[in-house]
């Protein structure tokens, strides 16, 4: 089987999430270990509490950017993997009738672990390239001494390397386990759990208007998709609160900023990938609503309308995750001990700010789109089937 460029090129949102964790993570953990270099150095007790505090603090930073991107990589790999099989299921199902086994299919996935390899290498490149600003920024108290930049190659096996060939695996691995079924429902492209939820559906009565349902059945449809929707502004809600307090903890202005700036790219991001899919997925739908006489307005709330309570939902619920991994995180990388470090507290400002704002990207974004909609042509129906 033959997985095309422009498949793999569909997974962007996976090489912007691993350029973005690589990127911080590279340039703490290098920082952190040129650091160790100089840590015999270190004499004064007062020195060694703000080495110790620098130390940690890049730690703890390392923890959450990669641990919260990785984790989100995994799932958007996934969700890629099972959008190819979804739209190639009579091509996979072909190969199957000829004997290729599931297996030797599913070996042919590997090659999405190639946006996780260029990803990573993206963000390690670039950390390279802030690395003199950024150890500049480091140490413009000019408490702790210089230290210059080494390129450590454990960060590149470590960063690059193995995660590759563990999302390749990934991706292999969880292909096989899709493509347990039969050859003849991947070619008809049927699916029984749908049939038989839509005999279910079909009994259910409601008196709900015919644009209230369709909401509720787009909504329905895919709950991947409602879940990058949702992962949008709880990501951006995370991230940017947090960049707001997180000098609190010995962060540099800098690290805020490329925290903030990451929570925004990785909202518009997941937002782009998750409604273009919908509005893709609902073309004929649309179409079909415009020709029977519906407005715009109404083709665009019925489509796009039902997602809005799912990202309010998820602000709320990355405001409140930012705030308890912080405390625990304070807890876990930072001793008591340290002098002069605050309590971390909930910054109300920061959530009025990353909620307008939010609230700004996120109504613009559904502008655009429901104009888009307007745009659908006619023709985009007939020449399906």
């Amino acid at each position: 089987m033959i997985i095309r460029p422009k498949d793999v090129a569909k997974s962007f949102g996976v090489l912007i999430m691993c350029a973005c964790a690589v990127l911080i993570c590279t340039l703490f953990l290098n920082s952190n270990i040129d650091l160790a270099r100089i840590k015999d150095q270190i004499t004064n007790p007062e020195m060694m509490i703000i080495y110790d505090l620098t130390v940690s603090s890049g730690n703890m930073t390392c923890a959450l950017t990669g641990g919260a991107l990785g984790l989100t990589t995994v799932i958007m790999l996934l969700f890629y993997v099972k959008h190819y099989i979804d739209t190639h299921k009579p091509e996979l199902g072909i190969l199957k009738a000829l004997g290729y086994s599931n297996w030797k299919i599913a070996k042919g996935f590997w090659v999405f672990g190639l946006s996780v390899f260029t990803g990573t290498a993206v963000g390690f490149g670039l950390a390279f390239a802030f690395m003199p600003m950024f150890y500049r920024e480091q140490r413009n108290d000019g408490i702790l001494p210089d230290v210059s930049i080494h390129f450590n190659p454990v960060l590149l096996v470590y960063l690059i390397i193995l995660p590759a060939l563990l999302f390749s695996l990934l991706a292999v691995l969880y292909g096989y386990r899709k493509l347990k079924r039969p050859a003849l429902e991947l070619i008809r492209g049927g699916n029984n759990a749908k049939i038989r939820k839509s005999k279910t559906a079909g009994k259910r009565k409601t008196d709900a208007p015919f644009l209230q349902e369709l909401k509720q059945s787009t909504f329905r449809s895919r709950f991947s998709l409602v879940f990058f929707i949702w992962f949008a502004s709880f990501c951006y809600a995370a991230t940017v609160v947090m960049s707001f307090s997180i000098s609190e903890v010995g962060a540099s202005d800098m690290m805020a900023v490329m925290m903030a700036g990451i929570g925004v790219v990785l909202a518009v991001t997941t937002l782009f990938l998750a409604v273009t899919t919908v509005i893709k997925g609902n073309a004929k739908t649309i179409v079909m609503l415009r020709v029977f006489g519906y407005s715009d307005r109404e083709c665009s709330g019925a489509i796009l309308s039902g997602y809005r309570p799912v990202t309010y939902i998820g602000f709320a619920l990355g405001t409140a995750y930012q705030y308890g991994l912080m405390k625990l995180m304070m807890f876990l990388f930072f001793d008591n001990s340290v002098l002069g470090l605050p309590e971390y507290r909930f910054d109300m400002q920061a959530f009025i700010i990353a909620l307008f704002s939010f609230v700004a990207i996120y109504e613009l974004f559904m502008l655009v789109y429901a104009k888009r909609i307007q745009r659908i042509p006619l023709k985009e129906v007939m020449m399906e089937e």
